[in-house]
């Protein structure tokens, strides 16, 4: 057990060595002067310097004469009605569609499809059926003026008869 104290002690030694090693290696590289550390802190140094020169003062009335020199004026706010009007007037959009059209919005029938596709051929069938009957009326025509020619001569041969 003796043994194993000594050991911890030597090891706790040992890393106590290290650590002070690596502090001083740490300390050592912030010291030099081609390193960044320096060259920031002087930059962080001219910089607070500035911000203590360029005093402005914008809500504190001061009473010494100097720093009544460093106030800056009120600022007066812009006026914003030109841009709240542009505003309202782009958010209210005209109205496009003045009238509701009742057949637009209506579904359509399950074949209008079918009716759309087979418009053509009744097309073509309709200029058919229009010279088939006008032909049949044609033909009665023809057939009834026989008839009347043959009803007035029968007229006309019954007349001669009597005389």
């Amino acid at each position: 057990m003796e043994q194993s104290v000594g050991s911890l002690q030597d090891q706790a030694l040992k890393r106590k060595e290290r650590l002070k090693a690596l502090k001083n290696r740490q300390l050592q590289g912030r010291d030099l002067d081609d390193g960044e550390p320096e060259r920031k802190k002087a930059l962080a140094e001219e910089a607070e310097e500035e911000r203590h020169r360029e005093l402005k003062l914008r809500n504190y009335t001061p009473e010494d004469e100097e720093l009544k020199e460093r106030q800056v004026p009120k600022a007066k706010p812009a006026s914003v009605e030109d841009k709240v009007k542009d505003q309202l007037e782009a958010a209210n959009p005209e109205p496009i569609i003045e009238e509701v059209d009742l057949a637009n919005l209506a579904p359509r029938k399950p074949d209008w499809d079918l009716k759309r596709d087979v418009a053509k051929k009744l097309e073509k069938l309709e200029r058919r059926t229009q010279r088939a009957i006008a032909e049949l009326i044609r033909d009665r025509l023809r057939g009834s003026e026989e008839e009347l020619a043959g009803a007035v001569g029968a007229v006309g041969a019954a007349d001669g008869d009597s005389d």
